[in-house]
């Protein structure tokens, strides 16, 4: 294994410029193009280069005459639709510094954002979102200027804009360098308040540019298109819409992720990203569908020619009677689960979480590879990435060109870089903590560097589990395993100093009125009917004893219980880029664990 691992920037890091001078420069070389496309009903209709560069002058314009400042914050609060992407790249042409606000976030969220970043104004989607935001109104005086996407304010704002002069407007954007501020973006909060990373002009676009040059099949190959439903306000959903626009990569935008199947139906996107939930829903959807239908046999062993085709690949390829399996899933089985994505699906990147090797394997068998990046908020996204004829399954990459990973004494990883962040806002305590003189980021995370350069990460450094018997357990592996059954929703592994290891487990509502239908039990049965269900608790106790084949019987899991309430971001237990709040799980289900080890 290595201690450390670089690889050379592809593209220097920007000495002159901003984000804005992306659009700028699409407008001039290719105004024509086509680099949006927005959901009209049933059609898709396109924006081209020119046309959105006008309106993201129009609205900038509208900032400007509203009295924002060069420097000052303005508050984006909505989900992943075409305004977001406008509206960001209309603060960074006024001289503004976006901070991103998640749609989901309570009055109480909302005020921390605002008011530690000491916005001055802020774009909301819907009147729900300014309800929201009215609740704290009164703490947050600063905050004179609301705009609703939904009232259509954009429109009064653009005419708002009219007396500013283009001079006046490239004078204000010329304020803004590589080291100026693009965005303030608080994490997440799996613990304690939220912290605003902030990311400069020259941070995103490093990242962006390498990211790029590093994935240009992707980003660049004939007809490129993704359809974003991530969400904007989270740093992985962002890099790829600044990536996107950067390389004039058709975008389209997917609020609602439960209408995302027909949606991807009809944009067909050549790529798609998600985080790993994401792909154990396709699968286990899909399983469940086949087995509902009396073909789960058929699936089963198409799953299982998926990923030994996969894991073929890595050693010299498929021989001859593989490959004629292969070939006849494909018309049975493979070919429609692409079709489900679109058709044209040829690329998918993943991040937020590590994927696990099965899957990752089962998705690049049925014709869709999987490209594992790695990073946080403090890396302006990815700093490790798999590229295509670079990919090692169930590893998150190398380091992306121009950053640079170590493993530290105690097994944590170092990152550095152009797309490393220059702190917390208003928070230099915590920025020395994580930050070394040299540059190097603390990343929080467990991992290796295997002997090409691949990243694996173990587990997260406050989240290993240390048990009664002075045994460290990454809880990650055996989650992921766990979590890759149909049944299971959600769950999280416990036992620190405890004797054993643990786990509580929830079911998945949405897999669970097919699993009831092929049992031959009631459809109309919820979670909490189904507790002491006895083909329920074999079925959940066969998915514990498969995660339990990754690990060690010291780290294996060898209690569990069953709990009826689906875990989500609403009821508190989830962050909105759907990260665990162990801390707050631990206590809801204080009993329950200590009845597992009573």
């Amino acid at each position: 294994m290595l201690k450390e691992f670089s690889v050379p920037a592809m593209v220097p890091a920007p000495t002159t410029g901003n984000l804005t001078d992306h659009i700028v420069e699409n407008a001039q070389t290719n105004p024509s193009k086509v680099v949006f496309s927005l959901q009209r009903g049933d059609a898709w209709v396109g924006v081209t280069a020119a046309q959105f560069l006008d309106e993201v002058k129009a609205i900038a314009k509208g900032i400007v005459a509203s009295g924002v400042q060069a420097g000052e914050r303005v508050g984006v609060m909505s989900r992943t639709r075409y305004e977001w992407t406008l509206v960001d790249y209309a603060i960074w042409y006024a001289g503004g510094i976006s901070v991103p606000v998640y749609e989901t976030s309570s009055a109480e969220q909302v005020a921390w954002n605002l008011t530690d970043s000491g916005a001055v104004a802020l774009f909301a989607e819907s009147g729900k979102n300014k309800a929201v935001f009215d609740q704290v109104a009164p703490d947050l005086p600063d905050v004179t200027r609301v705009w609703v996407f939904d009232n259509d304010d954009l429109e009064p704002l653009k005419a708002s804009g009219v007396g500013v002069s283009d001079d006046e407007l490239e004078a204000r954007r010329a304020t803004v360098q590589p080291d100026t501020l693009a965005t303030i973006i608080y994490t997440s909060g799996t613990t304690g308040r939220p912290k605003g990373c902030m990311l400069t002009h020259k941070n995103l676009m490093f990242e962006v540019e390498n990211v790029i040059a590093g994935l240009k099949d992707v980003f660049m190959g004939p007809g490129s298109s993704t359809l974003l439903f991530l969400p904007v306000a989270h740093v992985f959903g962002r890099l790829i819409q600044l990536g996107a626009v950067r390389a004039q990569t058709r975008l389209g935008h997917a609020p609602d992720v439960k209408q995302l199947l027909p949606l991807l139906q009809s944009f067909q996107p050549t790529f798609v990203l998600a985080v790993p939930r994401v792909f154990e829903k396709i699968y286990n959807s899909a399983q469940q569908k086949a087995a509902a239908e009396g073909k789960g046999n058929i699936f089963d062993k198409a799953a299982h020619t998926a990923i030994e085709y996969s894991e073929a690949l890595d050693e010299g390829g498929a021989g001859f009677g593989l490959k004629l399996k292969h070939g006849l899933f494909d018309k049975l089985v493979y070919k429609k689960l692409r079709a489900a994505m679109g058709g044209q699906v040829e690329w998918a990147v993943s991040g937020g979480a590590p994927l696990g090797a099965r899957l990752g394997h089962f998705f690049r068998g049925i014709g869709i590879t999987v490209l594992e990046g790695y990073g946080l908020t403090e890396t302006s996204a990815a700093t490790t990435i798999s590229r295509p004829g670079s990919i090692e399954v169930g590893a998150v990459g190398q380091p992306f060109p121009g950053a640079s990973v170590k493993v530290a004494e105690d097994g944590e990883l170092l990152l550095a870089g152009g797309q490393i962040f220059v702190g917390y806002w208003n928070n230099p305590t915590a920025t020395a903590e994580v930050l070394e003189p040299d540059g190097w980021f603390h990343s929080g995370d467990i991992g290796e560097i295997d002997d090409r350069g691949f990243v694996r990460i173990t587990g997260r450094k406050k989240e290993l589990i240390v048990t009664a018997g002075g045994k460290n357990v990454a809880p990650a592996v055996l989650e992921d395993r766990l979590r890759s059954h149909a049944l299971v929703s959600q769950c999280m592994v416990v036992g620190d100093q405890k004797p054993f290891v643990a786990a509580i487990v929830t079911l998945d509502p949405e897999a669970l009125p097919m699993w009831l239908k092929v049992a031959g039990k009631d459809e109309s049965l919820t979670p909490a009917d189904l507790m002491e269900d006895a083909e329920v608790l074999a079925e959940i106790q066969g998915a514990v004893d498969e995660a339990n084949k990754a690990v060690s019987n010291a780290e294996a899991i060898k209690k569990w219980v069953l709990v009826p309430d689906e875990w989500t971001e609403e009821a508190g237990q989830m962050t909105p880029s759907m990260k665990l709040k162990r801390g707050v799980v631990q206590k809801e289900y204080e009993a329950q664990i200590e009845g597992i080890y009573a």
